[in-house]
């Protein structure tokens, strides 16, 4: 299916690796003019060389840019503008937040997941958002999780402060859905990145089993029967971004392979 993403300029943040790279590669295939960002400078560069091999497309920029700090976020509008004009897709994706029990957790754990999952997806709309509107088009697609309908055990801020995410995306959707912006939400499940290795070894160390046996263990609540890939998410996300999906707006989106279990 033609996308007609050809010539769209995307940001994708925290894409060195995991699900941003993958949707970043996915849009960078679409045509896309794609900025990347991470908090590692090398881990960037590489990230984009890799986009570069996989895509063809030279039109793939790096930047680096920690999401917990307000003036990186803003520099990283700034640079993104500079490079590709005003955004048109805002393709939201930040690093998994610290897990842990409600007891093990600090005020400065909570703190800091609310700057990482909440505070930085509000500076980064505030800052792509004029230029959306001045087009009178534009795409908000939010990165969160199953969790926010099905808490994971020991995933504590993950469960709380991605709900966050579900109300804003909403929110955004019914104040500028008149303006031609869209706003959704991918709620992944296990999708085969560092993190589903450091859940497994989370459950290990709770339980005793070995990482293996935590990694089947959470792989049996999936009807699939496997992990998700980077690709599939890629491809969800650009799919969204695109006019064919136009009219969804406000939605929030499982990928998940079968595991969420709820009707609604």
């Amino acid at each position: 299916m033609e996308l007609g993403l050809k010539g769209k300029t995307a940001l994708v943040p925290a894409a060195s690796k995991g699900i941003g790279l993958g949707i970043a590669t996915v849009l960078a295939a679409e045509g896309c003019r794609v900025v990347i960002s991470s908090r590692d400078q090398n881990s960037i560069e590489r990230a984009k060389k890799q986009v570069l091999q996989q895509t063809g497309n030279r039109e793939v920029y790096e930047f680096k840019a920690d999401l917990t700090v307000k003036s990186d976020i803003e520099q990283l509008i700034k640079s993104a503008k500079q490079k590709i004009g005003g955004i048109d897709i805002l393709a939201y994706n930040t690093g998994p937040p610290k897990p842990g029990t409600f007891a093990e957790l600090t005020d400065a754990d909570w703190e800091e997941g609310v700057r990482l999952l909440l505070m930085s997806a509000v500076r980064l709309t505030k800052g792509v958002l004029p230029g959306m509107v001045e087009k009178r088009w534009g795409r908000l697609i939010f990165v969160t999780s199953t969790t926010l309908r099905q808490p994971i055990p020991n995933l504590l801020l993950s469960n709380t402060v991605r709900l966050s995410l579900a109300g804003l995306s909403k929110s955004l959707a019914t104040e500028y859905g008149p303006k031609g912006i869209t706003s959704n939400g991918i709620m992944q499940g296990h999708i085969l990145t560092d993190r589903q290795r450091q859940l497994a070894e989370d459950v290990s160390k709770r339980t005793g089993k070995s990482v293996e046996e935590a990694a089947k263990q959470v792989l049996a609540e999936v009807p699939a029967g496997r992990c998700g890939t980077v690709d599939e998410v890629g491809y969800l996300a650009a799919f969204l971004a695109s006019d064919k999906a136009g009219y969804i707006n406000g939605a929030m989106i499982s990928i998940d392979g079968g595991m969420i279990r709820s009707v609604f």
